[in-house]
């Protein structure tokens, strides 16, 4: 878990490092912190798995903190995926209200470090009526997403995380093109 200090997750994006690393694999790769995956490797949704408290509900939250670069990060957080009130380890059970998209890095931009993290709900469910859903074909609800704002505001303990680091393939246009996205030129 060092790469979270390592590679500045702690303090730029979380204030503590994880006290667990949260399972993540993408089809046959098991994620690792810090590790580099290609935009290719991360488009679809990931199987996350943890050991939940009994009776508690969580929070998945994904962000790019990067965008539209590392050295100038403009308009992080990119909300990535969001799904509030699940229940046990079951990540189907919550509310995704905020559809999964892959890594979409700009093409020259440099790595962009992926954070995937899992919170326990400490006031139980979230009203979820309270959220408009972003479809995964959507940019908009998800640039200059406030994480920390978030974790505040809905009393989220920090629970497990990992993240990878990704930068521009051949798969980040379609991307681009589904979300109606197109980057200003370098």
């Amino acid at each position: 878990m060092e790469a979270f200090t390592s590679e500045s997750v702690v303090p730029e994006i979380l204030d503590t490092v994880p006290p667990a690393c949260l399972q993540i694999s993408y089809g046959e790769t098991s994620l690792n912190p810090g590790h580099a995956l290609t935009p290719t490797q991360v488009k679809d949704k990931p199987k996350v798995t943890y050991d939940p408290e009994p009776g508690a509900y969580y929070s998945l939250i994904c962000i790019d903190h990067d965008a539209p670069s590392r050295s100038e990060p403009k308009f992080a957080d990119i909300l990535h995926w969001l799904i509030i009130n699940i229940q046990g380890s079951d990540i189907t059970s919550g509310n995704e209200v905020t559809q999964y998209i892959g890594s979409g890095a700009p093409k020259g931009s440099g790595l962009h470090r992926y954070v995937i993290v899992l919170f326990k709900q400490t006031g139980g469910e979230i009203d979820a009526s309270q959220f408009q859903v972003v479809p995964n074909t959507a940019i908009e609800g998800r640039r200059s997403f406030n994480t920390r704002e978030f974790i505040s505001k809905h009393g989220l303990e920090l629970t497990a995380g990992n993240f990878f680091q990704a930068e521009w393939d051949e798969y980040v246009p379609q991307l681009h093109k589904q979300l109606g996205f197109t980057p200003a030129p370098k």
